[in-house]
């Protein structure tokens, strides 16, 4: 990182050591604290120094006159990058209380955001899996009525979804058999982005004049890929937001709170995660760098699991700024591998 370039190796341990004292006491740190309570072997002169040098780096700053020093957004920054880059440890710590043994995905995922919050004393979110660039499996069209017609779409991951879908006219079960073969033969295992103009003219043309037939399975097809407002998103620890007085005594936690109720601005940060399609690592935002306006006080941490065929979902964890990133990312990582490998084991049985 270019960043750290202009850091030298005793500004690295002294801003590390400022972080995490800070972290564990929510006070400013001042240098004969680190001298103290660190074995760096400096003395408070010499951390003195290098700590005015950090804060004209823009690393760390005084909160007020007689102070000491707390880390700023791009200390935290330095600080988060270099954890990520450490060897991932003790991932088998939230094993055997993370996941209970159940069918339903919802159950799991709803357990997985308390037991999350529960663990790290911060908000915590786990949206369920959605379709991003999902594949069409099979389509069946039927009568339901003289005006109606059914049509049944599977996709990926076995995803069932039905579209009533108005007519003008009353089909046979030959002209249904038809359509059905047309639609079949040409869009299985095709996404939604491969269906483009010109296919759709060309499958337009072979229905003739049941034409806007075909057109309107297509846009049902589209609809429902691509439906988002839906999106299940599961919450816990919201409260757990009051216990930090830097974002208790302020109108962000209120605004945090009713982002946990309302859960659009979730939606929002969940598929800002996901439209990262490169990421399937860990994320972190601090302050503004937050996808949501809300969040601009808080670091937020974001994970993306797979559930195979194209289901994706988000884990996300919200808390100050000095949240204690190293466990949060642990837990997440966990959390990531734990739900990574549900649709895996499943797949075997």
């Amino acid at each position: 990182m270019a960043q750290e370039i202009e850091l030298s190796e005793r500004k690295h341990t002294i801003l590390k050591a400022i972080i995490q004292n800070y972290l564990e006491t929510g006070e400013p740190v001042g240098s004969r604290t680190l001298s103290k309570s660190t074995d760096l072997n400096l003395s408070s002169a010499t951390i003195r120094n290098e700590m005015a040098d950090l804060e004209e780096l823009g690393y760390i700053f005084q909160p007020h006159t007689s102070a000491g020093r707390i880390p700023s957004d791009k200390g935290y920054r330095l600080y988060v990058d270099m954890l990520m880059e450490e060897k991932e440890q003790e991932l088998e710590e939230l094993k055997s209380t993370m996941l209970e043994k159940t069918d339903k995905v919802d159950k799991v995922l709803k357990q997985a955001a308390k037991v999350l919050a529960a663990n790290t004393n911060y908000a915590t979110l786990v949206s369920a899996p959605i379709n991003r660039r999902n594949t069409l499996k099979f389509i069946q069209l039927s009568q339901v009525n003289a005006e109606q017609i059914v049509a049944v779409i599977v996709m990926g991951g076995n995803v069932i979804k039905n579209k009533i879908i108005e007519v003008e006219e009353t089909f046979d079960n030959e002209t249904l058999l038809k359509l059905n073969m047309l639609l079949n033969t040409t869009l299985n295992g095709m996404s939604i982005e491969e269906i483009n103009l010109g296919l759709i003219a060309r499958l337009k043309e072979q229905a003739g004049i049941h034409s806007q037939v075909i057109s309107n399975v297509l846009d049902a097809v589209a609809d429902i890929i691509h439906v988002d407002d839906d999106m299940e998103i599961y919450t816990s620890g919201a409260t757990n937001i009051f216990k930090y007085p830097e974002l208790s005594d302020k109108q962000s936690a209120q605004d945090i709170i009713s982002a946990f109720e309302e859960k659009q601005q979730l939606a929002e940060l969940v598929s800002e995660t996901l439209a990262s399609e490169e990421n399937h690592g860990i994320q972190v935002y601090i302050g503004d760098e937050a996808p949501v306006k809300t969040m601009k006080d808080c670091s937020v941490v974001t994970a993306t699991y797979e559930l195979g065929e194209g289901m994706k979902g988000t884990i996300g964890i919200i808390g100050p700024k000095r949240m204690d990133y190293k466990h949060v990312m642990k837990s997440l990582k966990i959390l990531q591998n734990e739900l990574d490998a549900i649709y895996y084991k499943d797949s075997k049985e």
